[in-house]
């Protein structure tokens, strides 16, 4: 569950709600594989253009344990949604959405996005993702010095045997005494990093702090920054998982009398008094994701919260029950109550989530080299370092100053090398020569060093683009999710033209579907209240004595609370009458009420006003009236869709389906 203090919300408008409904439906209707095999019958046609079984029944099953409404999984009311569906999708066809510039570059953006999926080495990447496990397990507390240079630069000694002499120095006058001298924050770094886990350094770092030992210092290993030396002051096995409840006071507050620090504090000494954490959470706490929980939470791991502050206290609970002094974050004011601790999750539960992370960090160039190497025996590609030879010999001192230019000579459209069937030429590595050059300003790189590297990367991308562009023809999974992602968008843009935009823009007709409709917006009972509450009867008396006598909450407040003792919170406000706060058998009349004893707390109310259920004002209601209306279109459209297209059921094949679907 997403904690409504750690991610700020916003309130969306009906359209964004709508986006947000289509992305449920892309995923609702993408695909995985299933060992068993279904026939390929046409189930139905839309105008002639044949829709297989095998494609409703892939979806169907998928969908099975999704749809909550027993109706809808009826096959033949599923069948009625499909149609739909796909009424719709030959509808944006016809419309030509498919080829809006717009349409085209989102499409090629979560295409570009699935392939990741699909383009890597799988013994490779498992291995990485058990390193990174084993890694995650533990935590380490080091220092380094790096000396910078260019990632480029081939002469290296020299900066080696520098580290080679600082190294021995640290051991032998310490880190600190050596940080002080050397560090000039420019070309020379001395750093006491820290803890640090998994992740959280570039991969050649974090592979020399893991694999040296406490109290030693690594030999000089180089990075893209440079050289550096790492010594290794501790470890320690990482902090696992953690579950809180918090109660919290938000810095956005209605009340503008309302000061969240006071109020935390207040709720913190009757904490103290001994009344019940849960209790107050549910009574006072604005996280309303977890207040009628008692403010519990889901359980976080290290990092995993937006918020240092509260992770951070929340680590350093030790014993169940253990609760916190109030606290500071940007998102308001806590206390917190440790629930339990546990170590690190088992690998199958975070394999996913380590395989993304595995992907997004420069571990992932050793999967693309891995994966490269083997594609390119599976297309064939053959090298000839003559070709290396010639490039080298083509590059001159322009190239340092970003003004070589390919020469007329070359042969652009000799052939380079072939990937399967398709021929790189020389004019498409010298196109991507002369965009390199930028990463050579003023070096002085050996040519045949720069042709090794840029022909090594240049290969490798050009056969990996080869595999990504070729994936839809070579694997049936993807080609299925693919055309479901491109489904799912053209449907996106056809429901924002026809339907959620026609909505919003007609204000006549939202007008008239309101007017038509008024019984169907209404306000529920409602108080506009002033609600006391103390953990003890005879406390929240002398509150009740007091109202009757007209003296205010403020005054109230003043005169039973102290520094050393919060008697009584005071909450005020209009609420409906099935408010969390309020009592269930709350008598609706104005005036102050009897007292209340729940939330294992005492109450009494003033009701200054109640407000009977009403009609609520077109502005009030107007976001259900919009998204009513919505449907409302919806429903006259798709009914024009089914008169527009002619849809054939072949009755065989659906018998057929309906057979393989029950078994």
């Amino acid at each position: 569950m997403i904690l409504l203090f750690l991610r700020q919300v916003s309130n969306f408008n009906i359209i964004m709600n709508q986006k947000l409904s289509l992305s449920l439906i892309m995923l609702f209707l993408t695909v995985f594989s299933f060992a068993q095999k279904h026939t390929d019958d046409v189930l139905f046609t839309v105008d002639g253009e044949p829709v297989k079984s095998s494609e409703f029944i892939r979806v169907y099953n998928k969908n099975l344990d999704l749809v909550k409404d027993e109706t809808q999984k009826d096959v033949d009311a599923y069948l009625k949604l499909f149609i739909n569906y796909q009424l719709k999708i030959k509808e944006a066809k016809r419309l030509g959405l498919d080829t809006i510039p717009k349409y085209i570059r989102e499409f090629d953006s979560y295409k570009k996005q699935l392939s990741k999926n699909y383009l890597s080495d799988s013994k490779v990447t498992e291995a990485l993702i058990e390193e990174a496990y084993n890694r995650s397990t533990q935590e380490v507390k080091a220092s380094h010095i790096l000396i910078r240079m260019d990632e480029t630069e081939k002469d290296t000694l020299k900066v080696y045997n520098q580290l080679l002499e600082l190294r021995e120095r640290v051991k032998k006058e310490g880190f600190e005494k050596v940080k002080n001298e050397v560090h000039n924050g420019n070309t020379i770094f001395a750093e006491d990093l820290g803890w640090f886990s998994a992740f959280k350094m570039v991969y050649e770092f974090e592979s020399a702090a893991y694999n040296t030992k406490v109290g030693d210092i690594s030999m000089p290993f180089r990075t893209r920054f440079g050289y550096h030396i790492v010594k290794v002051d501790d470890k320690r096995p990482s902090r696992g998982e953690v579950t809180v409840a918090h109660i919290m006071i938000s810095n956005k507050q209605t009340d503008s009398l309302l000061n969240p620090e006071t109020r935390i504090n207040e709720i913190y000494k009757k904490i103290n008094q001994g009344e019940n954490f849960e209790s107050l959470a549910k009574q006072f706490s604005d996280d309303k994701s977890s207040s009628a929980n008692g403010g519990l939470l889901s359980p976080f791991t290290g990092g995993q919260l937006s918020s240092q502050e509260f992770e951070t206290m929340a680590f350093s609970l030790t014993e169940p029950e253990q609760i916190s002094k109030p606290f500071k974050t940007d998102y308001g004011w806590h206390i917190i109550k440790l629930i339990s601790k546990k170590g690190v999750q088992p690998m199958d539960e975070i394999k996913g989530e380590l395989e993304n992370k595995v992907k997004r960090d420069a571990r992932s160039s050793l999967i693309n080299t891995a994966l490269a190497e083997k594609l390119k025996k599976k297309y064939g590609v053959v090298d000839d370092s003559k070709n290396l030879d010639y490039f080298t010999s083509i590059l001159n001192s322009d190239f340092y100053n970003r003004a070589w230019a390919i020469p007329t000579t070359m042969q652009n459209d000799k052939e380079l090398f072939k990937i399967g069937k398709t021929s790189v030429t020389y004019g498409d590595f010298a196109n991507q020569l002369l965009s390199a050059q930028k990463a050579y300003v003023g070096k002085t790189t050996p040519f045949a060093d720069i042709i090794d590297k840029e022909y090594k990367n240049f290969q490798e991308s050009r056969v990996l683009k080869y595999h990504e562009d070729n994936l839809e023809f070579e694997n049936e999974d993807y080609a299925q999710i693919l055309k479901e992602y491109r489904d799912g968008l053209l449907l996106f843009d056809l429901m924002e033209k026809e339907v959620w935009n026609a909505a919003v823009q007609d204000t006549t007709g939202l007008q008239k579907y309101y007017d038509a409709h008024k019984s169907d917006y209404v306000w529920k009972d409602r108080v506009d209240v002033v609600m006391a509450t103390a953990a003890k009867k005879d406390d929240i008396e002398k509150v009740k004595d007091l109202l009757n006598k007209g003296v205010s909450d403020e005054d109230i407040s003043k005169e039973l609370n102290s520094e050393a003792e919060q008697k009584v919170i005071f909450t005020k406000g209009l609420m409906e009458t099935d408010h969390q706060g309020l009592p269930k058998d709350l008598e609706l009349k104005s005036g102050v009420s009897k007292v209340y004893q729940y939330n294992d707390a005492y109450h009494v109310l003033l009701i200054q006003e109640v407000l009977p259920s009403s009609n609520k004002s077109f502005e009030e209601a107007k976001g259900k009236v919009i998204s009513d209306y919505q449907n409302n279109i919806e429903e006259n459209w798709l009914n024009s869709l089914n008169n527009r297209y002619k849809v054939d059921i072949n009755a065989k094949s659906l018998k057929s389906v309906k057979n393989q679907i029950q078994k």
